[in-house]
């Protein structure tokens, strides 16, 4: 069993965009983050309170979808020994550059083929005099506009087993599962793990259709519920697209916004910040078929589109053949 806590954060994914400069008006205009830097096709983003370069990539291409989802190493140390185990699962890639502001990647793929990367060596991020906050503890000042996310929050990726793909996780990069789907037939529908005190880092679900490689959405950690809310009225005001929500959900009990960015990709504002995993023996909460078709926690039905819909679309991944 691979030792806890040698990955300290989930980091910078990158996300695919058939609309660049319309998702990067998303991000910045709705959410709030802030450019970061560019590269030909490639656009860094940051929330303002990521003490690194970025937060988040966009790259244009013909189909929406997920890039490489990147994890902090704890040490230098952590990195040598993560990079062990995962050669020796056979899905090791091989070093890359790091992005601007990381360095050295290794690059390796889960059981589903998702692409992700573990580094150690990262840049800290230092604000310029117009973004410099009043609180020196704090990496940058608010933005004045759109919901303001402080983080990237979790990621979460359709696969075909997620049973498989969690295994991946806790066995060779020290993932705890802190809850989970259990169907009737014994079949994990859904693992929600993390690699430190949150409720969640990385989840897979279940891809209904049989794809490999999907993404499910990506999710950004608003301060408070109003926040949230708040989104609401500035979605209906920039044309934003609402999928579901707000609710709460029952699993993790966060309090939810689902919403697509203009490539497609499905893109959640959450409130999870009061729910820690403190216990070092936390007991794995199963739930069952018949518990997860009650919908949500105050009773709002999960849609079909939230059983069906991932980046890249069936369409998209049968143009590019």
């Amino acid at each position: 069993m691979a030792v806890r806590h040698e990955v300290a954060h989930l980091a910078h994914p990158q996300l695919f965009t058939p609309r660049l400069d319309a998702s990067v008006a998303f991000f910045t205009d709705f959410l709030g983050l802030r450019v970061a830097g560019t590269d030909n096709d490639t656009v860094y983003l940051r929330a303002w309170d990521d003490y690194e370069h970025h937060t988040l990539t966009l790259t244009a291409r013909s189909s929406a979808g997920i890039g490489r989802t990147n994890l902090r190493a704890a040490s230098p140390e952590a990195l040598g020994r993560l990079v062990s185990a995962l050669e020796a699962t056979g899905h090791g890639v091989g070093w890359r550059d790091g992005e601007p502001g990381f360095g050295p990647t290794y690059v390796f793929t889960d059981p589903d083929g998702h692409e992700l990367g573990v580094y150690y060596e990262t840049e800290w991020f230092t604000p310029g005099a117009e973004t410099r906050p009043s609180l020196k503890n704090q990496a940058e000042a608010r933005p004045g506009h759109g919901v303001g996310v402080r983080r990237l929050d979790h990621v979460n990726f359709l696969g075909r087993d997620p049973r498989a793909n969690r295994d991946f996780l806790t066995d060779v990069l020290g993932a705890h599962t802190t809850e989970q789907i259990v169907n009737d037939d014994g079949l994990i529908a859904g693992a929600w793990t993390t690699f430190t005190n949150k409720g969640y880092d990385v989840v897979y679900t279940r891809d209904n259709l049989g794809l490999e490689g999907r993404l499910h959405h990506i999710a950004f950690a608003a301060d408070t519920r109003d926040d949230i809310l708040r989104a609401c009225d500035l979605a209906l005001e920039q044309g934003v697209f609402i999928e579901t929500g707000p609710h709460k959900h029952a699993i993790q009990q966060t309090f939810f916004l689902y919403v697509y960015e203009p490539g497609g990709n499905r893109i959640e504002l959450c409130n999870a910040a009061a729910r820690l995993v403190l216990a070092p023996d936390w007991k794995t909460v199963d739930w069952t078929q018949a518990e997860r078709a009650k919908g949500q926690a105050w009773g709002l039905r999960t849609i079909e589109s939230f059983h069906t819909h991932g980046t890249p679309t069936p369409e998209e991944i049968a143009r590019e053949g």
